[in-house]
């Protein structure tokens, strides 16, 4: 196989940033032999971390199962960005839940973000966390969008959010491609995997035992499940599925209702403080709000951490570094002579309607996926949601059951017909 088109996690699984600058962390040992717990869980990003302490902070005797290591999937891999909100407006959420589901939702999103805050003073987590958010509006259109989104969130008791005109947005950051933007100071960004890396030493030490290179080949529900990986098995009389976009074939109904998109993120050489802080003179994250959106950062040792550009076939088939690169130099054409560093990419799992997808497959088997891009703040809360479902007391986790999701459209030939679609809304980012 041509190495540009090789699948994505092979080609550039082992150039992460944030794998180079992680905090010490131990290996754990595989899966062998038959255990019981009360709960086993099933992966070993934020989602599963989570899902994991909670349940053991509330007294439960936990296993978690990763199939690769701590944080090797998205959690240890995306744009750091933590985010309120949902990847879909208001308008979508209440037609989906009603008026009152929906500020159920919102007030659930809003708590993300200060349960994060809170994991992170109380379990003394070394994430170099920021706060600040900029959305950034390209055209006039965005621009109303924006406007209108700032609305919404103040109808819903939401005050952190300032709206921006092109003067104030250029005394942010150092270039002219933005009209517009939404200032969110309850938003911010991290390092994700030593967030997660975090997540799971809490949860360690609540008395939780995670077993990792120990990929999961199938779950039997019944009173007792059984989880089975291919040297052990886990007993526990409730499972919690945080698998996402690596489901894979554990379990096809799942599998059918999301899409793993690869993500692509560059980080440049070191710029130094003053010419980092130029680029973005607040520590913030920035966004813009097109369908293939880009978004950026400054990193703790002064580099610019940029993301753009998706591929919906599961292949790289370009140049990546070349080609995130050029997307950077057209935000800041200052940067014409910077190194790219690291290069790598990963998967997000997305659903038809961009809605977080949380369920049961059986009354004590329970799934979290279809974070569609909004996964740091969310994926912590889900798992709080979780343990909190699993102790009786299941009432806000049964909102987001209400929402309906679908399959991907196209059976064997989903990637292709997504592409086609895809591409086709790609064309609105032009309009």
């Amino acid at each position: 196989m041509d190495a540009s088109a090789m699948p994505l996690e092979r080609k550039l699984k082992d150039q992460s940033y944030y794998s180079a600058f992680s905090n010490p962390a131990p290996s754990y040992e595989s899966l062998t032999g038959s255990i019981e717990a009360d709960v086993c869980v099933v992966g070993g990003g934020i989602a599963g971390c989570s899902t994991a302490l909670h349940l053991a902070e509330r007294g439960y005797r936990v296993v978690l199962l990763e199939g690769e290591r701590i944080g090797w999937g998205a959690s240890g891999r995306n744009g750091g960005q933590v985010l309120v909100g949902y990847p879909r407006g208001r308008s979508e959420i209440e037609a989906a839940v009603g008026r009152d589901g929906a500020r159920t939702l919102w007030g659930i999103t809003v708590e993300s973000i200060d349960l994060l805050r809170d994991l992170v003073a109380r379990h003394g987590i070394d994430c170099d966390l920021h706060w600040g958010a900029l959305h950034a509006a390209i055209k006039e259109r965005q621009r109303r969008d924006l406007f209108d989104e700032l609305k919404d969130a103040q109808d819903y008791g939401y005050d952190k959010m300032s709206f921006l005109e092109r003067p104030a947005i250029e005394a942010l950051l150092e270039t002219q491609r933005y009209r517009a933007g939404l200032l969110d100071a309850g938003s911010g960004h991290l390092h994700p995997l030593n967030y997660t890396l975090g997540l799971a030493r809490a949860a360690v030490d609540a008395g939780v035992r995670i077993f990792e290179q120990s990929h999961v080949l199938a779950v039997k529900d019944g009173d007792t499940a059984v989880v089975r990986t291919q040297h052990g098995e886990v007993r526990a009389k409730f499972v919690a599925l945080c698998c996402n976009a690596y489901i894979d074939k554990l379990n096809a109904h799942l599998r059918a209702r999301i899409m793993p998109v690869g993500t692509y993120i560059v980080a440049t050489e070191p710029l130094g403080e003053a010419r980092a802080t130029a680029l973005i003179r607040k520590n913030i994250a920035v966004a813009d709000t097109n369908f293939v959106l880009d978004y950026f950062r400054r990193s703790a040792d002064h580099r610019l951490l940029f993301g753009g550009r998706v591929s919906y076939s599961g292949f790289d088939a370009f140049d990546t570094a070349r080609a995130t690169r050029k997307r950077m130099v057209k935000v800041f054409p200052q940067l014409g002579d910077v190194r790219i560093e690291f290069t790598w990419g990963g998967f997000v799992d997305i659903t038809w309607n961009r809605l977080p997808d949380f369920g049961r497959l059986a009354p004590n088997v329970y799934y979290l996926q279809g974070f569609s891009g909004h996964g740091i703040a969310l994926t912590g809360i889900a798992g709080k949601l979780v343990a909190e479902a699993i102790a009786g007391h299941a009432e806000r986790f049964d909102v987001f059951t209400r929402i309906k999701h679908s399959n991907f459209p196209g059976g064997p030939l989903r990637m292709p017909l997504l592409v086609v679609l895809m591409s086709l809304a790609r064309l609105r980012d032009l309009l």
